[in-house]
């Protein structure tokens, strides 16, 4: 009796370590699109992009293109959106934040930019892996 009683007492106590590890995983990601929220929304386009993995490797899909590299996509954000005009304030609802495994999440959401021109809305889902400590988008497909 005391075996099991031990057993449960352990289980629990690692599922809360698990449970704990994982709600401050989701918050950090949380934090960090919030902060590309203010960054974009104040045409901080190199702000916005402390968000992202900074590799050759970083994958971006969008308007069926596929885009590799850190400084290509930024590169691309700096030539699409020049002016705080082109970047108006972006704004995010997170649908899903759903673990892989335990160095990486994906997110789905969706996306809502208002500009003078006219509002432009639509989804995302982004993969985050943590890459020497630090949560990482790793792959960003925007549609």
């Amino acid at each position: 009796m005391k075996i099991r009683t031990l057993s449960i007492a352990l289980l629990l106590l690692v599922s809360t370590h698990v449970s704990s590890a994982q709600n401050k995983d989701v918050e950090t990601i949380k934090s960090i699109l919030d902060q590309q929220r203010k960054a974009w929304s104040n045409n901080d386009l190199e702000g916005f992009m402390e968000g992202y993995w900074e590799s050759d490797s970083l994958t971006y899909y969008s308007g069926g293109k596929i885009t590799r590299g850190w400084q290509t996509t930024l590169d691309n954000y700096k030539s699409g959106y020049p002016t705080k005009k082109d970047t108006g304030a972006l704004n995010f609802k997170i649908d899903a934040i759903t673990k892989i495994n335990a160095d990486a999440y994906y997110v789905m959401g969706q996306y809502f930019l208002s500009l003078d021109s006219g509002d432009r809305n639509g989804t995302f889902m982004i993969i985050f892996k943590r890459i020497d400590g630090k949560l990482k988008i790793i792959a960003d497909s925007s549609c």
